[in-house]
């Protein structure tokens, strides 16, 4: 018996129109997973869709700092056996010019769409027994930068947040567990090498003693917490770090 199969296994995965997300969706797919598929841009959405392997897949436009679009998204989800938040905003602001606004853009996706999410899902009964929560957080949790102050803040605080959801949902059988890469090379990281400088950039690769991670070795670590393999794992964080 393969415990890493996905077989008849639902799995909802927002941030899907590129990065971790796309290589998530894929990789599910081809393990025999459903996926329902969410993001910002259409025409990146249709072309994940387009490299989906098998039938019975999803596909819902959605923006995660819109209340209305996540309340029209859950709506239409169907029961699902695992979630993985992919979609992320990243930033860079020195603590002496953060505004309120530098706040909002990031937390409304990073944290609080994951959470208003999940309880919706909660209150109406979407989560099949066992059924498993992927978070997607960051090593700079550990290894903060210079002006990453908004950023790592929202990624400590959805790590809080999955470890007090792991304690509320052990009776349910359902797990919650967060993973943290490290640098990956995914479009989101080259969003940050525009805002910061070349050596910090530089610096950060270097800190990574077995290279810059693909988007695949988080994809198959993700694949794990959703799978039958990890059904006494929860409340954890694993480093994807190299």
């Amino acid at each position: 018996m393969n415990s890493f199969n996905l077989n008849g296994k639902n799995i909802f995965i927002t941030g899907a129109s590129s990065g971790l997300g796309k290589e998530a969706a894929i990789l599910i797919s081809q393990l025999g997973g459903s996926v329902i598929i969410s993001g910002r841009n259409q025409n990146n959405l249709n072309d994940t869709f387009s490299k989906l392997y098998g039938d019975g897949h999803g596909i819902e436009c959605a923006d995660l700092s819109n209340e209305k679009d996540i309340d029209e998204l859950v709506n239409k989800l169907p029961q699902l056996d695992g979630i993985v938040y992919c979609a992320g905003v990243t930033g860079h602001t020195p603590a002496q010019f953060i505004k309120h606004a530098h706040i909002s853009i990031i937390f409304d996706v990073n944290f609080v769409a994951p959470v208003l999410i999940t309880s919706l899902l909660l209150r109406k009964k979407k989560l099949n027994k066992k059924a498993s929560i992927v978070f997607v957080s960051s090593v700079t949790t550990r290894r903060p930068y210079f002006g990453g102050a908004i950023y790592v803040s929202s990624k400590t605080a959805i790590e809080g947040y999955s470890k007090v959801l792991s304690i509320e949902l052990a009776t349910k059988g359902i797990r919650s567990n967060c993973i943290s890469p490290g640098y990956v090379k995914t479009a989101m990281v080259k969003e940050a090498e525009e805002t910061v400088s070349k050596e910090v950039m530089e610096r950060i690769e270097q800190e990574q003693l077995m290279g810059a991670g693909s988007p695949a070795d988080v994809a198959n670590a993700i694949v794990y917490f959703l799978s039958d393999a990890s059904t006494w794992v929860t409340g954890t964080n694993l480093l994807l770090g190299g």
